[in-house]
């Protein structure tokens, strides 16, 4: 059974380059996947650093609790520390599941998924 998902993409060390890595492991792992437009924002925290968000979207036939485990693989595969964020691979959406509920609200995920009128809900 394919299940529609939507992964958010955050990168605040070397961005471009951690969010285009990051983008080549998800479209081998979600069928269809397609990727929203790149957008700056500043940390959230206001510590001034800079963030490059995406979302990608797409269906898989990968059980939820292990597609979770595949992203978090892929975050310590990056080199993430908590201070250096190489890549934040979040599911946002899983058939009608929808996680990180505080996410859905930050201004740089609502502008991108609403650019997504063929995956709104």
């Amino acid at each position: 059974m394919k299940h529609r998902v939507v992964i958010a993409l955050g990168s605040n060390y070397l961005p471009v380059a951690h969010i285009e890595w990051a983008s080549g492991l998800l479209a081998s792992l979600i069928e269809n996947c397609q990727f929203s437009r790149r957008l700056w924002t500043q940390d959230i925290k206001g510590s001034g650093v800079w963030y490059q968000n995406r979302i990608a979207y797409g269906f898989t036939d990968i059980p939820v609790n292990q597609l979770q485990t595949q992203l978090k693989e892929i975050e310590i595969e990056s080199g993430r520390t908590k201070e250096r964020i190489t890549i934040d691979l979040d599911l946002m959406l899983y058939d009608h599941q929808r996680f990180h509920e505080k996410d859905w609200q930050r201004p740089y995920f609502t502008v991108l998924f609403d650019e997504l009128p063929q995956i709104a809900e």
